[in-house]
């Protein structure tokens, strides 16, 4: 190959309120705050491909590093709230290992968040022993979340 991808710099995710979406992955998530921006610019519309985009921003980190791109377009007028299921071609999803699934559950539900599913530990393949599930925040984007329990691939 005459190219290789060195490192994922971040996931983005469309948002229909920033300030909302913003507020979740801060103080309920615990992400830490890194920056915001407003583009306008014929450059917001090269790069993403859509005539005339104006997009607020908002940068926010794991514990990890990895950072999430909060974008709320507020133009053009006609963008569109889609009801996209993980089935569906183009659905994408970030997972994120966490210490606690029932707590971060129960925190997400009383923050408007819900499961779409049931929490399963996987029993075999690379992540054996993970207690997993799927979240949809209020706009449909799925976040997987995933809890090493004691149980091991070898166990």
């Amino acid at each position: 190959m005459s190219f290789r991808v060195i490192a994922a710099d971040h996931t983005g995710i469309t948002v229909s309120n920033l300030e909302r979406s913003l507020e979740f992955w801060q103080n309920v998530l615990g992400f830490e705050f890194s920056h915001r921006a407003h583009q306008t610019s014929e450059m917001a519309s090269e790069i993403t491909g859509v005539p005339g985009a104006e997009i607020k921003l908002a940068v926010v980190k794991a514990l990890g590093g990895h950072k999430i791109e909060l974008l709320e377009y507020l133009a053009p007028a006609d963008r569109k709230k889609v009801d996209v299921r993980p089935c569906d071609v183009g659905s994408v999803h970030v997972a994120f290992t966490i210490d606690n699934l029932d707590t971060v559950l129960n925190t997400i539900a009383a923050s408007g968040w819900k499961a779409a599913g049931k929490p399963q530990t996987l029993q075999s393949g690379p992540n054996a022993g993970k207690r997993v599930v799927y979240v949809r925040d209020p706009d449909g984007t799925t976040i997987e979340f995933m809890q090493q329990t004691s149980k091991t691939a070898t166990d």
